[in-house]
């Protein structure tokens, strides 16, 4: 009986390599063609308040102010003007303003649309968004005061302390505020201190107590629950900071955490700076309403999240300035709820008010101060909550029916608006014009071209066959790498990411030097061409791996802990090692399959 052995078909792909090949390289074409054909400024009208002139009429006034309008596309929802100049962006959507009259201001946001064929737009391909260095616009630090923060719950509990002891029946109990986080307590003995040290560990578990001189008592604020309120502080400033710039319109804006207590703001796009603080600077308050039947006394009426008119009374039960904390967590039946501490002010008017309103609905309103375009502030206020109240409240109490947990945490976000928010003060300023942004988009994709170039000389020389294999390897690469920057969401391509993708270049082509260098060895000794091949790219692939994958541990790094130009850098040199290595071994042995592995099929015994 013969022995069955077993064969392979050298230099030979299957058929369905190339098709995942080819549409690859499509789909990646195809998402970056949008990016070469750049983008228009725009103005965005919507549809929601006052009425949208027609087209005509907007442009006849825009040219009348010597604004070149290149198209206006109307759309269900929103009316875009599209503009000549970028400069003009500013001055057209104050012209739009007047047209259109008071009120709307919250109608017009400045705007950049694809330049792409609407095909391309339609099929969802959109260009890569451009950092700030390449925009131009204005870029801020702030400072995050959670001093600020530690302060108020400092004095909450110092308030709660008082009117333990009178409740008690404490006497000559004195509490002292030291610093931010921490309280002295003089107390007459050590009963009172053993009282004290109950009601401290039972209700406030956050607070550190230890016994001072004689009776005394010390609280210091843990440092985890410090660390805690910082990040909720810096996260609700985030949230609200991301809030305020949609306002000017930046889609591409980029509000992150920088360190422990400072935030950086990047506005692309953004040439006036003054615009851009009165936004940012806003100031935010929240209330508590009834919420009343028509007729029954003063009332108003405002929006809630989904449009919905609520009608509530005139004057509030208590406003925003109570409020200590506001915590997302989950209930006693596992559903999502928001826990919420008032001072001792505020805990009053709430016992009182709830105590004479049980089965009755309370409304919380969210209330923002900002500046519009010609420096006039504007008041906007919306229903985030109406929830029944089902028994007489304190100083803490908890609000149902928000919703999932991201829903909850994000209406607790929303509560600490009004009064945990720690003052925030701008350290530091930077306008890039846009000549600046312009240049260094010329200067960059210069050099990129160029090392690009004289790269695709040198493998061609020196290389000769397999050079121009490489040369095609290395132009898929950088169309892969254009299409994957313009696809993933969040990608911005910035100043240090434009030499990322010069580095790229480096990369790439150095994984196809390793093979061909392979494939030389083994011709040396003595193998035939579609051996040298077959076993050149086999025996480099392990190299290329553990090279790439150092590489990779590098950019992850970076990217983690690094922010703004370096995470840019970061992302164009992690992707464009992915994409070197799918173009040079991949794409690379499909060609050369398809050129030499004709003529060199053979079986071979393995």
């Amino acid at each position: 009986m013969r022995k069955q052995s077993n064969h392979r078909l050298m230099n030979h792909y299957p058929a369905w390599k190339y098709v995942v090949l080819v549409v690859s390289i499509l789909i990646m074409a195809l998402s970056a063609i949008p990016t070469w054909y750049g983008e228009n400024a725009a103005v965005q009208i919507s549809n929601k308040g006052a009425p949208v002139p027609d087209m005509v009429t907007i442009k006849q006034d825009l040219e009348g102010h010597g604004i070149a309008v290149k198209r206006i596309d109307q759309e269900t929802n929103k009316t875009i003007v599209v503009l000549d100049d970028e400069a003009m962006q500013n001055k057209a959507r104050i012209v739009l303003g007047d047209l259109m009259g008071t009120g709307s201001d919250k109608q017009l946001t400045l705007a950049m649309t694809p330049a792409a064929p609407a095909w391309l737009q339609d099929m969802g391909f959109e260009p890569i968004k451009l950092g700030l260095d390449l925009r131009g616009g204005v870029q801020f630090l702030l400072d995050v005061d959670v001093d600020q923060v530690f302060q108020a719950q400092t004095n909450q509990l110092s308030d709660e302390l008082r009117q333990q002891m009178r409740k008690d029946g404490i006497r000559n109990g004195r509490v002292e505020v030291d610093g931010t986080d921490k309280l002295v307590i003089r107390l007459p003995n050590d009963e009172a201190n053993g009282q004290l040290r109950h009601f401290v560990r039972q209700s406030y578990p956050q607070w550190q107590a230890t016994n001072g001189s004689g009776s005394n008592l010390e609280l210091v604020m843990k440092e985890d629950e410090k660390q805690q309120l910082r990040n909720l502080t810096v996260q609700q400033n985030l949230q609200t900071m991301r809030s305020r710039i949609e306002e000017l319109g930046i889609t591409e804006a980029l509000v992150q955490r920088q360190g422990e207590n400072r935030i950086r703001i990047e506005l692309p796009g953004v040439q006036d700076p003054a615009a851009a603080k009165n936004v940012i600077g806003a100031t935010a308050s929240l209330a508590f309403y009834p919420v009343r039947e028509l007729g029954s006394g003063s009332t108003m009426v405002l929006p809630d999240e989904q449009g919905r008119d609520v009608r509530v009374a005139r004057k509030p039960i208590l406003g925003g300035d109570h409020i200590v904390d506001a915590r997302a967590s989950f209930g006693e039946m596992g559903m999502p709820e928001v826990n919420i501490t008032l001072d001792s002010s505020g805990g009053k008017i709430m016992s009182d008010f709830s105590g004479h309103n049980i089965g009755k609905p309370m409304a919380t309103a969210f209330s923002e101060y900002s500046r519009d375009s010609r420096g006039k502030a504007v008041q906007t206020s919306k229903i985030i909550s109406v929830a029944t109240i089902q028994s007489q409240l304190g100083n803490r109490f908890r609000i149902t029916g928000a919703g999932s947990i991201e829903d909850a945490q994000e209406l607790a976000l929303l509560l600490r608006a009004g009064s945990l928010t720690a003052p925030v003060t701008i350290v530091e300023e930077r306008t890039i014009g846009p000549t600046l942004g312009a240049e260094n988009i010329q200067n960059g994709f210069a050099a990129l071209a160029l090392g690009m170039g004289m790269t695709l000389l040198f493998m061609a020389f020196w290389y000769r066959r397999l050079g121009w294999v490489a040369n095609v390897a290395l132009i898929c690469n950088m169309i892969m790498l254009f299409g994957l920057l313009a696809m993933i969401p969040g990608a911005v391509l910035t100043l240090p990411g434009i030499a990322g993708l010069v580095l790229t270049v480096g990369m790439a082509v150095d994984t196809n030097v390793l093979i061909f260098e392979r494939i030389r060895d083994k011709l040396s000794e003595g193998r035939s061409f579609a051996q040298a091949i077959d076993r050149g790219f086999s025996s480099a692939i392990s190299t290329i791996f553990d090279a790439n994958f150092t590489t990779m541990i590098t950019a992850v790094v970076l990217y983690a802990i690094g922010n703004g130009p370096i995470q840019g850098f970061a992302l164009t040199l992690g992707l464009g090692l992915l994409t070197s290595m799918f173009t040079g071994i991949f794409a690379s042995r499909a060609i050369i399959n398809l050129v030499w592995g004709r003529d060199s099929r053979r079986e071979v015994r393995i």
